[in-house]
């Protein structure tokens, strides 16, 4: 299915019915959409499948629909996160069908076909992918795209110019494509163009993404953590009403900081902007755009270097820390993400 996790079909969806399927969260991982990386975080699968499973159940007490059934424990039956004995990495959910947008080449430069989206479509993935902002830490990529001129201000339905680091009065929420080969940002009304939305979905839809993110905002306090920005992925179930889809709440999903230091997938990327291959990467990206190339990738001229050993292990045990503590549940036998974030700080000194 991706870079990171893999989905089982029990049972394929139907124009009119869902069907059942099991994500297999890996200990791979991926920065700037560059697929798997070459290492394994271990712990990582089993603690990102807590954790989403876990805010989950948390919507479904406040009464949002979501495609979550369930964990899958070792004798291969669909429980709740408290009724695990050990860490589980499988979780069942129902499954929605997918229309990829067909693709056209228009004068040298790549199109998408979004033509079969129409206000009747049901039982199926929005092909949108919501960011939510609560706060723009440093290496958002809002402060790239203001200074590139690609968003303003008022588009984010900011009154003012933002600072690294600054916390917003009300969440924004971004929304870009998510089938295309790379992803897109999209104002409001071309997402609700392309996704064949109505004024009143848009509407729904928003209220339910700040519904989620207060959620996760509420569950990851208890933590100790900032809730900054994370993504949320909607899918229409048969009757064309609104459902959380794919994973919410997870170190993958959210930027999410611990007394301002960044606890999730960012101390990798803060790893890799270093390198000589996150330049490359940049390159290749800018080439395909101009030479209207759908493969980025085949044009990098590096491949992305190992992490640091005991940066590695840091990062696994932030995880697993993570899920410990946001399931209020002791999965893991590691340090407390406390005392992760100190060794981390210490490390980082040297």
């Amino acid at each position: 299915m991706g870079s990171v996790k893999d989905i089982e079909v029990l049972r394929k969806p139907t124009k009119k019915k869902m069907g059942v399927g099991r994500f297999h969260f890996s200990d791979r991982y991926s920065v700037f959409d560059w697929g798997e990386m070459p290492d394994l975080i271990e712990g990582k699968g089993a603690a990102l499948c807590l954790m989403g499973g876990y805010c989950f159940e948390k919507l479904e007490e406040k009464g949002v629909r979501t495609h979550y059934k369930g964990l899958v424990n070792d004798e291969g039956r669909t429980v709740r996160v408290s009724m695990l004995r050990k860490p589980s990495d499988v979780m069942e959910v129902d499954l929605v069908n997918v229309y990829r947008p067909k693709t056209v080449t228009k004068d040298g430069k790549l199109q998408y076909d979004y033509s079969m989206y129409t206000p009747s479509l049901t039982n199926c993935l929005i092909p949108l992918e919501v960011i939510y902002r609560n706060g723009l830490p440093e290496g958002s990529s809002i402060f790239k795209r203001l200074e590139q001129g690609t968003v303003n201000i008022q588009q984010l339905g900011l009154d003012h110019y933002p600072k690294p680091g600054e916390k917003l009065a009300k969440p924004v929420f971004d929304v870009s494509t998510k089938l295309e080969e790379k992803d897109r940002y999209l104002t409001w009304d071309e997402a609700q163009r392309i996704a064949g939305l109505t004024v009143k979905e848009v509407e729904d839809a928003k209220a339910l993404l700040l519904q989620v993110d207060m959620l996760i905002t509420q569950v990851a306090s208890k933590a100790g953590l900032e809730n900054e920005d994370g993504k949320i992925e909607l899918a229409f179930n048969p009757a064309r009403r609104l459902m959380v889809v794919d994973v919410v709440g997870t170190l993958d999903e959210c930027r999410f900081t611990y007394n301002g230091l960044h606890v999730s997938k960012e101390i990798a990327r803060q790893f890799y902007r270093k390198s000589g291959w996150y330049a490359d990467v940049q390159e290749a990206r800018l080439t395909a755009e101009m030479k209207g190339v759908s493969d980025w990738k085949s044009l990098c001229r590096s491949k992305p270097p190992k992490l640091d050993p005991k940066l590695k292990r840091l990062i696994s045990e932030m995880y697993m820390a993570t899920a410990n503590e946001l399931t209020e549940h002791r999965f893991f036998e590691v340090p407390s993400l406390a005392d992760v974030v100190n060794d981390y700080k210490a490390e980082s000194h040297n």
